[in-house]
């Protein structure tokens, strides 16, 4: 499964005022240059204490916003979007568009924009700006930070050679009747290095599976190089499962009653009868009694789907506060019976639909509870923070979708299907009885990764997703051994610590908050992390909190971050700068500084130096560590086989003859062009 009555209007969002030495919220995490004491760690990956109760604050959860409340905060954001450019510091030929509206309990409003550059639109330009009740800027999350400008909007390349490189990955893929949906867009690709004039190519068809395609395919204006490809309609693998006798919301015209869904924004179930195109037919009949609990009843997977879409609905709007995945009260429609033995459920934002296949021998429709949160999830994660689908941030939009199909069927708590930390446990993909995808331990389905490891952006999606999975599970339940209505997990941490958990609860709450307001399209692990402890510090007090802390372990427990305190295995002093420094492109060399106090003699022979830089291709980047007295220590070359991004490891060095107190510098500089990044964090640790 994957990714493709009557109210006070709300009042008009007062212009955005700068708060003085306001700083963008993907440094919220930051410590400047804190010190943490702590003793020698002694604790095994078993079961951790019970983390302390602890009230979100209720301010800083999501609002209850009804459709023309929506309508009226983008209005206003709409009215104000010049002043907000200006305020921003975009340039002249820069414009934003209002793509989406989060409004919290205490006022404070997530404005979601896409960008223009003359004309064009951005792809990788969006961010989100948080404005508090009194109309204060208190931060923005951008998708990218480099500064969006061209030579040229006019391509050197026709646009009939960027049709043609579309079309041939679409048909080095297999894909079956490729065509181009419509004629190349330009636009200007931002989404991984320095922005570049460029065609999008939109190819239609069928995957290779029989899914339906949209493959889009990003080309150079200028070289005809191939910039990216993703696609837009999110597929994967699923069975049925029947919840037995259980309560449906339909719609009776005259002496018929039909699947359509009144009470959860005219949501409706079709029936495409093993069709592959086109809307089907909505199931309709003369009584209000849908199929038998047999697949051979066609009836049977429309009455799951429907079930399966309803939870989902009043799940986010329940829990989330959100009317509707869009948040405009319309609810998106459901297609069952798709093709012909196809083992396979997708989501499309085209048709704003989730459809479904009815399995091998058509015995088994995907119409399972966990599947249909799965897909009506990626329509919220399109809605919202727009993960591409592919790298990183793919991962992290499958994920997103495991999560909430994980918690939409803990929220049924449907006596057939109990809620559990398995993906599509009742459908027997693997012939064996096996689940399709662990959350516990994601390796335990043989291609999922437990961990966070560089390169883990070129593996499929439905893989990448296994960290992302792993952190929801310990930062919900905790590491080690446990029951959980009735199934057996045991889930080990990278470093080999425990993990407390905070209840799944919580961990959902700072999950939906972080993709709603800090997540955009190109946010990858390290971004997620700081995403996620910004919302933990939102919602619970500070970087103080338990649930903070918790935050930080269940990163380190999938290898992304360090741990709360910055404590290693070992004990010891830990000294941590998470300031933002900028790495400008093919530039200066930068630095971050930290500030060591109070010890005494030396550095040691063996100092940790942990580094999380995030950069878009990690070859281009020079790093060094700067002692007190100017000595430089090359921790990272430059390389042009260095292919990935990011650099985010712990490098050992022999700084026995520098004193340990005074400033020590992070130094970074990037040696060729075309990639941008920054230091996101970094650590000094003294035994």
């Amino acid at each position: 499964m994957s990714s493709t009555s009557s109210h006070r209007p709300v009042p008009h969002t007062p212009r955005r005022r700068r708060r003085a030495g306001a700083v963008a919220l993907v440094g919220v995490a930051a410590f400047l240059a804190a010190a943490v004491q702590s003793g020698a760690a002694t604790a095994s990956p078993g079961q951790a204490p019970a983390a302390p109760v602890t009230a979100a604050d209720p301010g800083a959860l999501p609002a209850d916003l009804t459709p023309a409340q929506r309508t009226a905060l983008i209005r206003d954001a709409d009215a104000d979007k010049a002043a907000t450019a200006a305020e921003l510091g975009l340039g002249a030929k820069e414009k934003l568009v209002v793509r989406d509206v989060v409004k919290d309990r205490d006022g404070t409003v997530h404005t979601r924009y896409e960008r223009t550059y003359g004309g064009l639109p951005v792809l990788g330009g969006d961010l989100v700006v948080a404005t508090a009740k009194d109309g204060t800027t208190e931060g923005t999350v951008k998708a990218t930070r480099a500064k969006i400008e061209v030579a040229s909007l006019t391509p050197t390349l026709a646009a009939s050679k960027a049709e043609s490189q579309a079309l041939a990955e679409a048909k080095a893929e297999k894909a079956k009747s490729p065509a181009v949906e419509n004629a190349p867009r330009k636009v200007i690709w931002a989404a991984d290095g320095k922005p570049t004039l460029a065609y999008e190519t939109v190819v239609g068809g069928l995957q290779h599976d029989g899914t339906p395609q949209e493959l889009h395919v990003v080309t150079d204006a200028k070289t005809g190089e191939k910039l990216y490809e993703w696609q837009a309609v999110h597929n994967g693998t699923g069975n049925t499962q029947y919840s037995g006798s259980v309560p449906l919301t339909t719609t009776q015209s005259g002496t018929t009653y039909n699947l359509t869904d009144g009470a959860r924004g005219n949501h409706r179930t079709y029936n495409l009868n093993r069709g592959s195109s086109g809307t089907g037919t909505l199931f309709s009949g003369p009584d209000d009694v849908w199929g038998n609990g047999a697949a051979s009843n066609l009836e049977t997977a429309g009455a799951d789907a429907h079930f399966g879409a309803a939870l989902t609905w009043d799940y986010y709007k329940n829990v989330h506060g959100r009317n509707g995945i869009r948040g405009d009260g319309v609810g998106a429609y459901s297609r069952v019976h798709y093709g012909n033995n196809y083992i396979n459920a997708f989501w499309s934002d085209s048709c704003f639909c989730m459809t479904y296949g009815d399995g091998a021998g058509n015995a088994k429709p995907l119409t399972s509870i966990d599947v249909a949160g799965h897909e009506m999830t990626h329509g919220l994660t399109s809605a919202t923070a727009g993960l591409i689908y592919s790298g990183e941030s793919g991962g992290l939009n499958e994920a997103t979708s495991d999560i909430f199909g994980s918690t939409v069927e803990f929220y049924a708590n449907n006596a057939s299907d109990v809620g559990d930390y398995l993906i599509g446990e009742k459908i027997d993909i693997n012939g064996n009885g096996t689940p399709l995808r662990y959350m516990d331990k994601p390796s335990k389905d043989g291609s999922s990764k437990d961990s966070w490891y560089s390169g883990i952006g070129s593996i499929d999606v439905h893989y990448s997703s296994g960290p992302a999975n792993h952190f929801f599970y310990l930062l919900s339940e905790g590491s080690g051994t446990k029951v959980i209505n009735g199934v057996t997990y045991n889930s080990a941490t990278s470093d080999g610590l425990p993990v407390t958990g905070i209840g799944r609860a919580k961990a959902e709450q700072i999950w939906f908050k972080a993709l709603t307001t800090k997540f955009t399209t190109t946010t990858n692990y390290a971004a997620a992390r700081t995403g996620t402890l910004a919302v933990a510090s939102e919602l619970y007090g500070g970087t103080t909190s338990a649930e903070y802390k918790a935050v930080q372990d269940a990163w380190a427990g999938v290898a992304v971050g360090t741990r709360s305190g910055g404590n290693p295995p070992g004990g010891g002093t830990s000294f941590e700068s998470g300031t933002d420094v900028a790495i400008p492109d093919n530039g200066a060399a930068v630095n971050s500084a930290i500030t060591v106090t109070g010890r005494t003699g030396n550095a040691p022979a063996a100092l940790p130096v942990e580094v999380d830089i995030v950069h878009t291709w990690r070859g281009d980047l020079v790093v060094d560590l700067v002692a007190p007295d100017g000595t430089a220590y090359r921790l990272k070359n430059s390389s042009g086989s260095d292919s990935a991004d990011n650099v985010q490891e712990t490098f050992t060095v022999d700084a026995s003859s520098e004193t340990a107190n005074g400033t020590w510098q992070l130094r970074a500089q990037d040696v060729a062009g075309q990639d941008t990044g920054y230091i996101n964090n970094w650590k000094l640790t003294f035994p």
